[in-house]
C-alpha cells in the first residue's frame, strides 16, 4: 500500500491552501487519477477532494458561458445552452467515454487527465520518459500505432486523450486559474505543453494551481459546428483521429472557421494552418483538400502510425463538406 492523505476543500481558497503541500494532488471525479494510483505511476502523498467546488454554468449577456470546473462532463453535456450554441462540444463529451465515466469525470479533470500510452502505462517493463525523465521511449522504436505524427519530440511521441479538450480548443475556450500566487487566465491552447525535451509536464500549471472554471467566448457561428471522431471500435476507444469544426460561409466564401484535431499530437491541436488557408477561399472541396494538405505538412509519422496523417486530412474534409454542404 502507498498511503497518503485525504481532505474535502470547502471553497477554492480551502483547496489551495491543502493543494500547496508536497505530494498533493486534486481529486475530481477520479477516472484517471485513481487507475494512476492503482497502477502507481502516480504516488500522490495527499488528495484534495474538489467536487464540491463551482458546479454550474453561468450564461453571459453577450453569449458567452462560464463552465464550473467542477460540473460533471454529462451535466455540461445536456445543457441547453451547450447543445444550442456550441453542439460540437456536446457531440465531443458524449464521445469521449462510456454514461458511467462521463457521470463521475469533471470537466476540470478532464482537462488535465493525462496519456494512455500503454509505455507510460507499464511501470515494471518500459522506458517512459514522461514517467521517469532521462529513462527513453520505448514507443519511437515500439508498437506506436496510436501516437502522435504533429509536435512529438525524439522523448515523448504520445498523444493526449481528451475528446472534450479538441473542441475546446477549436472554440478557443479560456480556462481559469487560482493558486498560491493568484488568479490568472489562459486561453486552452497554451494550457498544454508540446513534449520538446521534458515530457513529463503535461501543462503549464504551477504547484497547487487549481482550474477554476472554463470560459467559451461568444461565437455566433459555433451553432453550426461538428465533432467526428475515428476510432478501432465505436464504444470506449480513444480516437486515432477526430476533428472539431466550426465554419461561417457567407456567399460561398468561407469568413471565419475553426479547427482543431486530436488522436494526434501531443496536446489538442489547433488546426491554425488550416484555418489560415481557408478564410477568404471559397467553401469547395478543393479548398478543403488543399488546407487539410497544408495542416498535415508537418507531419512526422513513425513505423506504424503513417495512415493517419491520410486519415486526418480525409477526415478533415469530410466534416467541412458536412457542414457546407460541399460535394467531392
Amino acid at each position: 500500500m502507498t498511503p497518503f492523505t485525504f481532505a474535502r476543500a470547502a471553497d477554492a481558497p480551502e483547496a489551495i491552501r491543502l493543494g500547496a503541500a508536497p505530494g498533493a494532488r486534486y481529486l475530481g471525479g477520479g477516472t484517471n487519477l485513481v487507475d494512476l494510483m492503482r497502477e502507481t505511476v502516480e504516488r500522490p502523498a495527499a488528495l484534495v477532494d474538489v467536487t464540491g467546488l463551482a458546479t454550474a454554468i453561468e450564461e453571459r449577456a453577450d453569449g458567452s458561458l462560464l463552465i464550473g470546473a467542477a460540473m460533471k462532463n454529462t451535466a455540461l453535456a445536456e445543457h441547453p445552452a451547450v447543445r444550442s450554441r456550441f453542439p460540437l462540444l456536446s457531440r465531443a463529451i458524449v464521445a469521449g467515454a462510456s454514461a458511467q465515466i462521463r457521470n463521475m469525470a469533471t470537466v476540470g479533470g478532464n482537462l488535465l487527465q493525462r496519456t494512455r500510452c500503454t509505455y507510460f502505462y507499464d511501470d515494471d517493463g518500459a522506458r517512459c520518459n514522461k514517467r521517469t525523465p532521462g529513462q527513453g521511449c520505448d514507443a519511437i522504436d515500439g508498437f506506436n500505432r496510436n501516437h502522435a505524427v504533429l509536435g512529438a519530440s525524439d522523448a515523448c511521441v504520445a498523444t493526449h486523450p481528451s475528446d472534450m479538450c479538441v473542441a475546446l480548443a477549436a472554440l478557443g475556450a479560456i480556462v481559469h486559474l487560482d493558486g498560491p500566487q493568484g488568479a490568472r487566465s489562459l486561453a486552452l491552447t497554451d494550457l498544454h505543453r508540446l513534449p520538446e525535451d521534458h515530457p513529463e509536464l503535461d501543462t503549464v500549471l504551477a504547484p497547487g494551481e487549481l482550474v477554476t472554471a472554463i470560459e467559451l467566448p461568444a461565437l455566433p457561428f459555433a451553432a453550426h459546428s461538428a465533432y467526428r471522431k475515428v476510432r478501432d471500435r465505436s464504444s470506449y476507444a480513444f480516437a486515432l483521429v477526430s476533428v472539431a469544426a466550426a465554419i461561417d460561409v457567407d456567399g460561398g466564401v468561407v469568413r471565419d472557421v475553426r479547427l482543431a484535431l486530436g488522436g494526434v499530437a501531443h496536446k489538442p491541436w489547433r488546426a491554425w494552418t488550416a484555418e489560415n488557408a481557408l478564410k477568404g477561399q471559397p467553401a469547395s472541396t478543393a479548398s478543403f483538400h488543399a488546407a487539410a494538405a497544408a495542416e498535415l505538412a508537418a507531419a512526422r509519422p513513425l513505423r506504424d502510425n503513417a495512415f493517419k496523417i491520410a486519415l486526418a486530412q480525409r477526415t478533415l474534409v469530410a466534416v467541412l463538406e458536412s457542414l457546407t454542404g460541399s460535394h467531392p
